[in-house]
C-alpha cells in the first residue's frame, strides 16, 4: 500500500519486486536489472534489443521533455528559442553523460524572441517549441484544438504560437511582430523543412516544459507514434538529491532521506545542498517509470550531515534515527537496490498504460473498489470498538 497522489496511472496498491544488495555499486545494480528487463522481453515476447539501454540525466531529461520519464518513440525534442532555455553543457556539470539526439543549442545562443514588442515573449522566462513533422497543412479546427487541449484546467497554459512552411512559405500566427527573417531563423533552430509546424510555447520555466509535455504526448498521440508493441527502454540518472520548499526554505529529500549522494558530489552537500545529485536511477519504458531505487548512504557522518541539511537537530535525529546511527558504528556494508512494479511489467506486456486493466480489483480515482462498494460506512458500534471517534 503506497500513500500517494490517485494520479490515472495509479493504484493504492500494487505489487512490487523489491530487491535490496550489499557491496554495490551504480553499476552493479543497472546491470543487474538492465539483464532483467532484456529477459523478459525475449521470454515474454521475443524482443531483443542491441547494445545497453541508453542513460540520460535528469537535467537533460527535464529540459529537452519537460519530465523525467520520457517518451523516446518519437521526436519532438523541445527546442529553446532563448537564452534563459538554452542547452548547458552536461560536462560542465560533471553529469553523466546523456542520450545524444542532435546538437542543440549552446549557453551563448542567440535570442530570436525578444525585443520586438510581443509582450507574451518579452515576459516570458522561457520561449520553448517542438516540432511536428508533416503537420504544415493542418487546419485551423486541428490547431484551435491544441489550443484548446492546453488550455485544460490540469494543463493550465494560455495558448500557443504556431509557425507553417507551407508551399508559400514560413507563416505564423505572431506575424504581426515578427518578420520572415525571424522566422527563417526560428526554422533553422529546429531543423524545420517544408511541410513542417512548429508549436511554441512561453512563460516559467519549470511550469512552460511540463506543460509542452503535455502537448508533446498528446500530438504523439494524434499522429499515433506511441506504438505500444514498439518498445524504447532508457535510464534516467543524477536525480537532484534534494528539492527546496520555498514557503518554508527548507530542503526536502527529492526521494527519501538515505539516498547518497554520488560519490564526486558529497563534499557539497551542506555547502551547496542544491547542487549534489542523488545516486539514484530510474528504469523507463515509453514513457512509463518501471522501477528505480537508489545507493544508500552507509556512513554515519554522512548521515548526520544529510539530517543537518533537511533540518534535523541533533536530538531530533537521535530520536528518530538513533537505531540507524548506532547500526552504522558497527560496519553496514555499501548497498542499494531498486523496486520494480510488477502491475506496470504485466501492462506494457499487454500493449497497455492502464495498470487498473491489470489488476484483479481495482480503485477508481477516488480510492473506492465499486465492484465490493468499499471502503464502506462504518457502524458506531465498530467505532466504540476501536476507540475512534469522527467529527463532522
Amino acid at each position: 500500500f503506497r500513500d500517494e497522489d490517485l494520479r490515472a496511472d495509479r493504484q493504492p496498491e500494487f505489487t512490487q519486486i523489491d530487491c535490496e544488495m550489499a557491496f554495490v555499486e551504480r553499476e552493479d545494480i543497472l546491470n543487474t536489472f538492465e539483464g532483467m528487463a532484456k529477459h523478459l522481453f525475449k521470454a515474454i515476447l521475443g524482443k531483443e534489443f542491441d547494445g545497453d539501454f541508453p542513460r540520460m540525466s535528469y537535467d537533460d531529461a527535464m529540459r529537452d521533455y519537460g519530465c523525467d520519464k520520457p517518451d523516446l518513440r518519437f521526436g519532438m525534442r523541445f527546442e529553446s528559442l532563448c537564452p534563459t532555455g538554452a542547452r548547458p553543457s552536461g560536462e560542465e556539470k560533471g553529469l553523466t553523460p546523456v542520450l545524444s539526439q542532435g546538437e542543440g543549442g549552446t549557453p551563448d545562443q542567440d535570442d530570436l524572441v525578444r525585443g520586438v514588442g510581443f509582450k507574451v515573449f518579452d515576459e516570458a522566462e522561457l520561449v520553448v517549441g517542438i516540432k511536428a513533422e508533416g503537420c504544415a497543412g493542418w487546419s485551423r479546427k486541428q490547431t484551435d484544438a491544441l489550443i484548446d487541449f492546453v488550455k485544460r484546467p490540469q494543463i493550465g497554459a494560455t495558448g500557443i504560437v504556431f509557425v507553417k512552411w507551407t508551399e508559400e512559405g514560413l507563416k505564423s500566427t505572431v506575424d504581426k511582430f515578427y518578420t520572415p527573417e525571424h522566422l527563417q531563423k526560428w526554422a533553422e533552430r529546429f531543423g524545420m523543412q517544408q511541410g513542417d509546424l512548429l508549436c511554441i510555447m512561453a512563460g516559467g520555466a519549470e511550469k512552460t516544459r511540463k506543460q509542452l509535455n503535455e502537448l508533446r504526448l498528446h500530438m504523439g498521440d494524434l499522429l499515433g507514434l506511441r506504438d505500444p508493441w514498439t518498445f524504447k527502454p532508457l535510464w534516467v540518472v543524477d536525480f537532484p538529491l534534494l528539492e527546496k520548499d520555498e514557503e518554508s526554505g527548507r530542503w526536502h529529500a527529492m526521494h527519501h532521506p538515505f539516498t547518497s549522494p554520488i560519490p564526486e558530489h558529497a563534499h557539497l552537500l551542506e555547502s551547496d545542498p542544491g547542487a549534489v545529485k542523488a545516486n539514484a536511477y530510474d528504469l523507463v519504458i515509453n514513457g512509463t517509470e518501471i522501477g528505480g531505487g537508489s545507493i544508500r548512504i552507509h556512513d554515519r557522518s554522512m548521515q548526520e550531515a544529510m539530517f543537518r541539511v533537511l533540518g534535523f537537530t541533533d536530538e531530533d535525529a537521535r530520536y528518530k534515527f538513533g537505531f540507524l546511527m548506532d547500526a552504522f558504528e558497527f560496519g553496514a556494508p555499501p548497498h542499494g537496490g531498486a523496486a520494480f512494479g510488477f502491475d506496470r511489467w504485466v501492462s506494457l506486456f499487454g500493449g497497455r498504460s492502464d495498470i487498473r486493466e491489470f489488476i484483479a480489483f481495482p480503485k477508481n480515482n477516488a480510492g473506492r473498489d465499486v465492484m465490493i462498494d468499499a471502503p464502506s460506512r462504518i457502524d458506531d458500534i465498530q467505532l466504540k470498538e476501536l476507540g475512534i471517534a469522527t467529527k463532522g
